[in-house]
């Protein structure tokens, strides 16, 4: 079976940074595509990146370009997002997902962890 862990979610002051880490076990293939969601207390869910099955980076939120980073480790089945300049409304659950399919239907039958928690006090 195929199991999504993410770890590396903590309580930080503004203006900190946290590295977020995501590992993928159990799948017979690694030609799937990863990415980063978050969802905040209240609020909708947030696409953050995706890495398509080429270890490619193909999209990265404009709400956290220049101060989140993206990286994908396929030999360790793993992805992580650096996460630099952290601001309160970065405060939410931080959701790793691997998946076959292109970027608008991985997650649909996609592998989904059970989240990290970021909070943010300003």
């Amino acid at each position: 079976v195929v199991q999504v862990a993410e770890s590396g979610g903590n309580f930080v002051q503004e203006g900190g940074s946290l590295r977020l880490s995501c590992r993928v076990t159990g799948a017979i293939f690694d030609d799937y595509g990863m990415g980063w969601f978050r969802r905040s207390p209240g609020g909708e869910r947030e696409e953050i990146s995706y890495f398509n099955e080429f270890d490619q980076l193909q999209y990265l939120a404009d709400s956290v370009k220049g101060r989140f980073t993206a990286s994908r480790d396929r030999a360790n089945s793993a992805q992580y997002l650096q996460l630099n300049d952290l601001k309160p409304e970065d405060t939410a659950m931080y959701y790793c997902v691997a998946g076959h399919g292109t970027r608008s239907d991985y997650t649909h039958y996609g592998w989904w962890g059970q989240g990290t928690q970021v909070t943010v006090s300003s």
